[in-house]
């Protein structure tokens, strides 16, 4: 693990320029213009469960399609920052932009795949488990439902490792099979998948403690500036820390693969001529 950081920190590093310009036009510039569509949901996450519930089921209902473009925005984004990170025929931003717009339907594919997967495993959990919670009748309660979503949650995390270097795999290996793309990423992380899941885990601890303490400081500018002026701010700031947490990512399983999968061919064939 400490490896992989160093490896990633050091790609950080070494590509600042091109990184800033694709993490601003991929992850930050589409973070902040859906912060800024769907709202202010600071005062909401502070109500009461029940109206945080029904305002967050308002917000996906109405806002779904921008969901799923800012989704896309995204996966294009993190194959571009690959492309550009691989270690060797390093391209272009134009090329690496391509090159993400191409892979981009492969992803698609792998994530269609995956979807597919995670709903047998939550029907078949349904179908097993349900019984035990007594979640098995028509209108099962939330106290049957949340204990079922927390295994079934648990279940999911072990294929979500497994798969979680699919993206390296197009990007950098240039795979364009869904199937063969999770089969790599299955086998890449075989024998290193309990690591890689506590690596994770670290990341997200750390996203979340500095997501919470900037919620605070987006309330406290809410508080003085006003509505209007709050959220232009807070969509900046949690625009921008969309875009570092992306491309921190990004480098993590970049540098995961490469540590894993080992130099490239060509890299390999390079350093012998």
């Amino acid at each position: 693990m400490s490896e992989a950081w160093r490896d990633a920190t050091a790609m950080m590093s070494g590509n600042r320029e091109v990184l800033l310009i694709v993490a601003g036009l991929f992850f930050f510039l589409p973070n902040v213009v859906f912060n800024f569509a769907t709202g202010d949901m600071q005062n909401v996450t502070m109500a009461t469960p029940e109206e945080t519930e029904a305002a967050a089921a308002a917000m996906y209902t109405q806002w779904w399609w921008l969901l799923l473009v800012l989704y896309v925005i995204t996966v294009a984004g993190s194959l571009t920052l690959l492309a550009l990170l691989r270690d060797h025929d390093r391209p272009t931003v134009g090329e690496a932009m391509k090159a993400g717009l191409v892979g981009l339907v492969t992803a698609m594919g792998c994530y269609a795949l995956m979807f597919i997967g995670a709903l047998l495993i939550v029907l078949v959990a349904l179908r097993i488990l349900g019984p035990a919670f007594g979640a098995d009748g028509a209108n099962p309660t939330v106290d049957q439902l949340v204990p079922l979503a927390m295994i079934v949650f648990a279940i999911l995390l072990y294929p979500a490792v497994k798969f979680s270097l699919s993206l390296p795999v197009i990007a950098i290996d240039k795979v364009r099979n869904p199937l063969k793309v999770l089969g790599r990423s299955w086998r890449l992380t075989t024998g290193s998948s309990f690591r890689l899941f506590l690596f994770y885990c670290l990341l997200f601890i750390v996203y979340f403690v500095v997501a919470m303490v900037l919620a605070l400081v987006a309330g406290v500018f809410n508080v003085i500036a006003g509505p209007g002026a709050g959220l232009i701010i807070s969509s900046l700031i949690f625009g921008g820390l969309s875009a570092v947490a992306s491309v921190v990512f990004v480098a993590v399983i970049a540098a995961a693969h490469r540590q894993l999968a080992g130099p490239s061919p060509e890299l390999v064939g390079q350093t012998f001529e």
